[in-house]
């Protein structure tokens, strides 16, 4: 089936969205749900089908196309169709690393575009940003060196050269620069508020991987970013003074993150007290399964 559908695929366009919805649904899901064996099979199948690759270029590239909707939280059909998109080649950047299979056809993407469609919003619903973040995780951890994937700046896009940094810092994290690093952590903060359980999973997930990203770039800057006072006010907001409620995963996951980078301006020991506090008095058994990994890993960087 993977053969006739990835081909069907590739014979549609960007707006046969009923068609194309439940097709690349179908691709990702053949992707996941599947031994690692017929995995490695099905990523050779659909890296190698070159016209669904350029289909999928032209779906992404919808993201900053189209208008906002009026309606944050409405998923029309075209937003669902892009979930899908981003969802799918974020997989395949995955996969194609983890195999080094072949690829016969490149993808290419703004990266300025990319990380405006996190920060400056518009309306957007939760589950695309959602899809968006996984996609920046994928080429974060492989540190924009995908063979699948070429990534562009602005100028780039339009065939000029590509300028040089403007600072040290820049240099060292490329092709990110420190601006769009702030401006990425202050948009994932702001999202972070929302208190929405799987915007806030993809969240901490994407804070986390661009740290580590960052630690290996530039350690000061790494460590910069994870020490910034905001952060202690975040955490202040996501504690809602309620029972049990440093045992939230967000929240146990942030702590993990700053103790990891030693940031003690944001976690004190009186917070690890009390975690350590609210744990020994929780019904471990009864715990959701995210917040027992949660504080697992918390205890674990303890």
């Amino acid at each position: 089936l993977l053969i006739p559908v990835s081909n069907l695929c590739g014979k549609c366009r960007p707006r046969d969205t009923d068609l194309l919805q439940p097709s690349l649904n179908f691709l990702y899901w053949s992707l996941h749900q599947t031994t690692p064996c017929s995995q490695q099979r099905a990523v050779a199948v659909l890296l190698s089908n070159v016209s669904l690759l350029e289909l999928l270029q032209k779906v992404l590239e919808c993201t900053w196309l189209r208008s906002p909707p009026s309606e944050p939280a409405y998923l029309s059909s075209e937003d669902a169709l892009l979930c899908s998109g981003w969802l799918l080649v974020a997989s395949l950047l995955l996969y194609q690393h983890r195999y080094n299979t072949e690829v016969h056809q490149t993808l290419s993407l703004d990266l300025t575009e990319v990380l405006n469609a996190v920060i400056f919003r518009k309306k957007k619903p939760v589950l695309l940003l959602v899809s968006i973040m996984q996609f920046l995780r994928a080429v974060l951890r492989q540190n924009f060196s995908s063979s699948l994937l070429v990534i562009v700046g602005q100028n780039t896009a339009q065939g000029a050269t590509q300028p040089q940094p403007s600072s040290p810092q820049d240099a060292a994290l490329h092709p990110l620069a420190m601006q769009q690093v702030f401006s990425l952590v202050v948009s994932l903060q702001n999202l972070l508020v929302h208190k929405d359980l799987q915007l806030s999973q993809a969240v901490v997930a994407c804070l986390e991987t661009l740290v580590e990203y960052l630690y290996v770039k530039n350690q000061d800057v790494a460590l910069h970013v994870a020490s910034q006072p905001w952060h202690r006010f975040l955490l202040f907001t996501l504690l809602n003074g309620g029972q049990k409620s440093f045992l939230q995963p967000e929240v146990l996951r942030l702590m993990t993150l700053f103790l990891r980078y030693q940031s003690s301006n944001i976690i004190s020991q009186k917070e690890i007290s009390q975690i350590l506090q609210e744990a020994a008095e929780a019904n471990l058994a009864e715990l959701p399964e995210a917040t027992s990994r949660a504080l697992h890993l918390f205890l674990c960087q303890v």
